[in-house]
């Protein structure tokens, strides 16, 4: 029997495509905007947020589409964190428009990335999950139980997005119930990081609001805390991919 060729296989050839596509994009990028976006990104991550607002306020009309298309490349990277811009998009837009706008444009960043991430290593973690039974009934219940971890897991303010993602898109959950999580969850997260940056930034105006807030968030990492001692689900799943001792 001739062997297969790697354009022959399904998985080999989508993970090619994604590949080819994520390639092309980053050199038409560069290409007509390099500078540009290497000044926008370079801002986004610098943590300087009165810069960055100012910088998208010079786009004036284009400012929210700039910070929008920003914000989901910068998620779907999933490497550098977002929190930054979403603090800009409270500055320049307000609270209520500022949290919408980063909302959407996290929770399509972190969808993009899930899919790639997925097609690219899916397959591999497949192989290495069908040789461990504990792997096996972990990636089983994550996919009946993917949507509830998810979307509690997006619900923690600060936590690295991408770790979760990457969990995400080797574990069996579905995209759509992957996309479903992650907007029920981003919202109180993105909400909470938006307003709080907001808050730093004007600590004379807002500093019992602000106060208020941390505690919410200190609270919520308490909740976590406990929830994660008393899950053997959740705590099966940090210890297989973090390498955690119970």
């Amino acid at each position: 029997m001739p062997e297969e060729k790697w354009y022959q296989n399904p998985e080999k050839a989508s993970q090619a495509a994604a590949v080819i596509i994520l390639a092309l994009a980053a050199l038409l990028t560069w290409l007509f905007a390099g500078e540009e976006v290497k000044k926008m990104f370079a801002l986004a991550v610098s943590g300087d947020v009165e810069a960055l607002a100012a910088y998208f306020r010079s786009f004036g009309a284009w400012a929210m589409l700039i910070s929008f298309l920003l914000d989901v490349l910068i998620n779907a990277g999933s490497i550098f964190p977002s929190i930054f811009i979403s603090t800009a998009n409270g500055l320049i837009f307000g609270l209520p428009l500022g949290i919408l706008i980063s909302w959407l444009a996290e929770t399509t960043g972190v969808v993009i990335s899930f899919w790639l991430m997925r097609y690219l290593f899916r397959g591999a973690a497949e192989k290495m999950i069908a040789k461990s039974p504990m792997l096996m009934k972990i990636d089983d219940l994550s996919g009946r139980k993917g949507l509830q971890w998810m979307a509690a897991a997006r619900m923690l303010p600060y936590f690295p997005s991408g770790i979760l993602t990457a969990i995400g898109a080797v574990s069996k959950i579905s995209t759509r119930d992957y996309i479903i999580a992650n907007l029920i969850g981003k919202f109180p997260s993105t909400a909470l990081e938006v307003v709080i940056g907001h808050d730093i930034v004007n600590f004379q105006q807002h500093s019992e609001r602000l106060a208020v807030l941390v505690t919410v968030a200190i609270l919520i990492f308490a909740a976590y805390k406990y929830y994660y001692k008393n899950n053997s689900f959740l705590l099966a799943l940090c210890c297989v991919f973090f390498g955690c001792k119970v």
